[in-house]
């Protein structure tokens, strides 16, 4: 079941969104909390470092790392939650996939379900690119797969590649959790912000499940919370935003 929530504007997203995230680790002794890399969750990155919840009993598994990047480099993804969270706050366990695993990234991908089989997760944060991609899950993704060794699409290419130097520095792989590896969650947590998501948003809120556009895998989750500002929810109807909206700002 799909739930809109709608804010102002990115700062409102991220206190929302930190709400709810915060909400779940209150709720009980044991928690796992499934996290996301890139601009969108950074503002909430940043309410966890200024008011500082309490983690020591929160485990955390990231979505995906690129293929061939040390967590010590600085534009892996270990790096980037170890410098927007992970050094900040003391958390029981954290997990993110090896990227540069020495034996091969299919290795890496069987070790990360193994974890995620041990850590069920309980929230699990998600943004969306612009072709409906979630985590690495590209346009075509089998909704049945776990994690897994994936390659990224131009599109995504391009739109990392603000964080390097040169659009060749990009890595061309990643090791992603699957769909099925997402849908395991027992709470989902999406975000977006910005007219460049509307599509995806629109697409997400109209389309059925099709692998064409990862996303809509959500529809057959029993629990997702989509958070967007008005620009991402542009392209949708007043109908739509009735149907959907639980909470309106």
């Amino acid at each position: 079941m799909l739930k809109l929530v709608l804010a102002n504007d990115e700062k409102e997203i991220s206190q929302k969104a930190y709400e709810i995230m915060e909400q779940e680790i209150n709720s009980k002794d044991d928690v796992t909390l499934g996290l996301a890399t890139g601009s969108s969750p950074e503002g909430i990155y940043e309410l966890f470092r200024t008011k500082k919840p309490k983690t020591n009993h929160v485990t955390t598994v990231n979505l995906d790392e690129y293929l061939g990047l040390e967590g010590t480099h600085p534009k892996s993804y270990r790096h980037f939650m170890n410098e927007k969270l992970f050094n900040h706050l003391p958390f029981k366990e954290t997990f993110v996939p090896d990227g540069a695993h020495p034996i091969s990234g299919e290795e890496a991908a069987k070790e990360y379900d193994a974890i995620l089989n041990d850590h069920p997760v309980d929230l699990q944060l998600l943004g969306i690119g612009e072709n409906g991609h979630i985590a690495f899950n590209e346009p075509g993704a089998s909704f049945d797969a776990g994690t897994n060794v994936t390659d990224l699409t131009e599109s995504t290419i391009n739109a990392n590649s603000r964080y390097f130097k040169t659009k060749d520095e990009v890595p061309t792989q990643a090791v992603t959790m699957g769909i099925a590896s997402i849908l395991k969650a027992k709470k989902i947590l999406l975000i977006a912000s910005g007219e460049k998501k509307a599509k995806a948003i629109k697409e997400l809120i109209e389309l059925a499940p099709t692998e064409t556009m990862p996303a809509t895998a959500l529809k057959n989750h029993p629990d997702v919370t989509i958070v967007v500002d008005k620009k991402a929810a542009s392209l949708l109807n007043e109908k739509q935003l009735k149907q959907y909206s639980k909470m309106s700002s």
